[in-house]
Parts: structure tokens; sequence; C-alpha cells
């Protein structure tokens, strides 16, 4: 095959609402957050979007989700569950914490944190729960936090997302999103912490500025904390990105459809599906599940290189964290273990291109197929 599409570049252009809010910050000589006011301002706005009361910036994602297990009181001595498939960040905020993380598996049919699984690795010294958003998908967060622990969000992935009508970022106890390069809405780097509960916002800001107090003096430090805020560049670079997030989920979404209507021709390659009860999906990925019986024995990587050759660049997505050695796995992940060697997945960026390039990934699919089948 020849003729791929082209594949949008990630981040995307600059608008002129940022380059005029850059501007803005950088003449006002005001580049901090404890000096300017555009850090506070999109961190409100956002929070506001997650359905949360508070919000606070944090230099990246997985400061966020260490900051959020710290208020939460999680430390040495201390476990949390965190599901095997996911990116391992989840875990290393754990570390950051002084606590283990223990991995639990994740269900067969949608690649999300299994509750059951969850319930059989509780143990004395377990102090709270991750639930990731996986790909952009809501957790079942309702049967985590049934099981009586405090629930944290990882929502990197999961930028309006919702479940049942509620947005990402109101499901748990606290929750974490991330604007690395890569996700739906980027600065390069940075994260944020949004919660509706007014004492544990005031543990997140306290710890991530030092130790200080909201209205306390400047070298005021009741508590242990460092200096983990975001700049007013970054916030300048995010604020206009709310005003688009919205198309951008819409665009995916369509071509998510068009990828799952292409790929029923495809014997072998599957859309692994939302869990239940999503009623807004962000598509930060589209996993597929790959078997390679179906074509003709190709094993994952061979598949990911032939496809890479037809003008697709697929990616082979996580290893299991139940293989990762500072992660302890107190029960057998084999779903999570069976993902790591048959699931591949299509970027955000790719899935940015439109419905009809969605159908190339497909048709690249088929000829990939056609030649391990019939040779």
């Amino acid at each position: 095959m020849n003729g791929h599409p082209p594949w949008p570049p990630w981040p995307p252009p600059p608008t002129e609402e940022q380059r005029r809010a850059l501007l803005r910050v950088l003449d006002s000589g005001r580049w901090g957050a404890t000096s300017g006011t555009v850090t506070e301002e999109f961190a409100a706005a956002f929070a506001r979007r997650s359905g949360a009361a508070h919000g606070v910036c944090t230099v990246n994602g997985t400061v966020a989700l260490f900051l959020a297990l710290r208020a939460l009181g999680v430390g040495p001595g201390h476990e949390v569950i965190v599901p095997a498939y996911t990116f391992v960040a989840s875990a290393t905020a754990v570390v950051l914490a002084g606590a283990v993380p223990v991995a639990a598996d994740v269900t067969e049919d949608t690649l999300h944190l299994d509750p059951a699984a969850v319930r059989a690795v509780i143990g004395p010294r377990t102090r709270a729960v991750m639930a990731v958003h996986l790909g952009g998908a809501p957790a079942d967060v309702e049967a985590l936090r049934s099981l009586g622990l405090p629930v944290v969000e990882d929502a990197a992935q999961a930028h309006g997302a919702a479940r049942h009508g509620r947005p990402a970022g109101s499901l748990g106890d606290v929750a974490c999103f991330s604007f690395q390069s890569g996700k739906a809405m980027t600065a390069g780097e940075g994260g944020i912490v949004v919660t509706g509960d007014r004492a544990l916002y005031e543990r997140v800001w306290s710890l991530h500025n030092v130790g200080r107090s909201p209205g306390g003096g400047w070298y005021d430090h009741p508590v242990l904390g460092w200096n983990l805020r975001m700049t007013e560049f970054q916030a300048a670079l995010l604020g206009p990105q709310l005003d688009r997030l919205d198309d951008w989920i819409d665009r995916r979404a369509r071509a998510a459809d068009a990828l799952a209507g292409a790929l029923d021709g495809v014997p072998g390659l599957d859309l692994v599906p939302a869990p239940p009860g999503t009623t807004r999906h962000t598509w930060h990925l589209a996993m597929l599940r790959y078997d390679a019986g179906a074509f003709g024995g190709c094993t994952k990587a061979e598949f990911l290189a032939a496809m890479a050759a037809e003008g697709v660049p697929l990616e082979a997505g996580y290893r299991s964290l139940s293989r990762v050695p500072y992660v302890r796995a107190a029960a057998p992940c084999p779903v999570a273990e069976a993902a790591e060697e048959g699931v591949v997945w299509v970027r955000q960026p790719m899935l940015m291109a439109g419905e009809a390039a969605l159908a190339y990934v497909a048709d690249a699919a088929r000829a990939v197929r056609r030649r391990r089948v019939t040779r």
C-alpha cells in the first residue's frame, strides 16, 4: 500500500490566543505562580470543568499523584493498590510518597482495574486505591469506593471524560490530571490535583507550596512541603485549550467510531470497549486486542513492524506492573500480562486525523494479514 495519510502533529499548532496569553505573562514580569494570577485562575477553571470545587496546579502529573497520596496521609509502611495495566508513574508516585505499590489485575473485557481483584489484595497496610481512567474512559470508581478505601483518580488520560454523567475528577476523593506533551491538554509538562474536599485541598496546597498555609506568612512553614508549583507560562498555554477540548474529544470519538466500523472486516483485531457506565470517552487511546493466530502467527512485534512499514505507527502499550521489580504483585495478574502480549494502541494524534484516515488503519491491517495468512 502507498499514499498513507499524514498523521497530525501533537501538540496542535499554537493559536493566536495562546501567543497573546504567553506575551501577557512575559511582559508582566510575574512569571511564577506566587506572583501572578494566571495559574490560580486556570486551576479554578479546570476544577469547575472537572466537577470539583478546588484545584492545585503542579509541575507534572506524577507529582500531582504524589501530592494527592501524601494529602491522604499515605506514607512509609503503607500500601496503595494500583492497576497492573497502566503507566509506571501510577506506581512511582506511590514510591515517592514512601509507600509500596501493590498491583491488582484488570478486567478481561475493558482492561480497567478489577474491583474483585482489588478486594483480594487489600491488607492491613492498604491506605488507598488508585483508579486509572485508562485510555480516556473512566474506571468503575463506584465499585472501588464501596471497598471502604480512599480512591485517587489517575485521570492523566481523561480530560473531559464522564461516567454516568459525572465528570472525571469528581468521582473519587481526589483526582489528578497530566499536561505532559502527549496529553489531551498540554503545556509540555504540568499537572493538577482537583478535589471537592476543602481540607484535602488545603493540605495539597501546602505540600506543593513549601509547607505554607493558605493565608499564612511567606516564611511560615508549619508542615513539610516542597516547591512543586506550575509556572504562569504553562497556565497561559493551557487556559485557551479548555475552550477547544470538547471539539477535540468529539473529533476523536468520530474517528474511533469509524475505526471500529472499519475493523469489523479484519479478523483478529478488535477495539477494547469502555467500561459500562462511560458517558464521555475522550479517546486518548484506542486499544486494539490483537490475535496473532488470526494473522498467521505473526508476533505482536512483527505486526507492529509490518504496520509501521505501511505507514501506520501503532504502539506496543504497557508492560504489566506485576513484572516491575519495585511493584508488589500480591496476587497473579494474568489479564494484564496477557494484554502486554496482545494489545496494541492507536494513539491520540492518529485519532485526530479523521474518519477517512482511520479507515486506512484497517486497510493496512488487512494487507498485513493477507500477506501473513497466504504466504
